[in-house]
């Protein structure tokens, strides 16, 4: 039996609206989201904190990709905690729409000030990028190939695609500019 604490019960019985920004950086693995992250909280001068999907997911639950996986719940906990705690936000990750999409809208409406980018990559500039990435070990082109989406976008207005070709210090000036970090 599955048992879910807290989360789902406390943001149903009141809805707190949070100030603090919320940066959501979405796309396949190895598409730059990590080191986009990493580079925009270098950059500026607020109180960043960096919600890293694959951290939560893969190192602290050791959970397999799945539907109503716990993970889903703990990265919603955490960025509320940090929202809370007056940070502002960059939650990263794959996200994957389908699976991720319900927290991610919820997230949306309790953090009005929200800014999501869709890392658009091709599979090949992914497996490019991911030999150079210090768990290139880990996993490589048939896992990546298998968990490869393309256009896995949320629609919600105000998301943004970055494209491939930008290098990573125009993507950190967007999303510094867009945001106001």
């Amino acid at each position: 039996m599955k048992r879910s604490f807290g989360l789902r019960f406390c943001y149903h019985a009141f809805v707190k609206t949070y100030h603090s920004k919320l940066i959501v950086l979405r796309g396949n693995s190895g598409s730059g989201k990590s080191s986009t992250a990493r580079a925009v909280r270098e950059a500026s001068k607020n109180k960043i904190a960096v919600v890293e999907q694959d951290y939560l997911r893969r190192i602290v639950l050791k959970e397999k990709e799945a539907d109503n996986g716990d993970n889903i719940e703990l990265i919603e906990q955490v960025t509320l905690f940090a929202l809370s705690k007056g940070y502002h936000v960059i939650l990263e990750g794959i996200l994957y729409f389908p699976r991720y999409g319900k927290m991610l809208e919820r997230l949306s409406n309790v953090c009005p000030n929200n800014y999501f980018y869709y890392f658009d990559v091709s599979l090949e500039e992914t497996l490019r990028r991911h030999a150079y990435k210090p768990n290139a070990h880990e996993f490589g082109e048939k896992e990546m190939g298998a968990w490869f989406q393309k256009n896995d976008l949320t629609h919600f207005k105000n998301e943004k695609i970055i494209l491939e070709s930008m290098p990573l210090s125009e993507i950190v000036d967007l999303i510094i500019s867009d945001s106001g970090l």
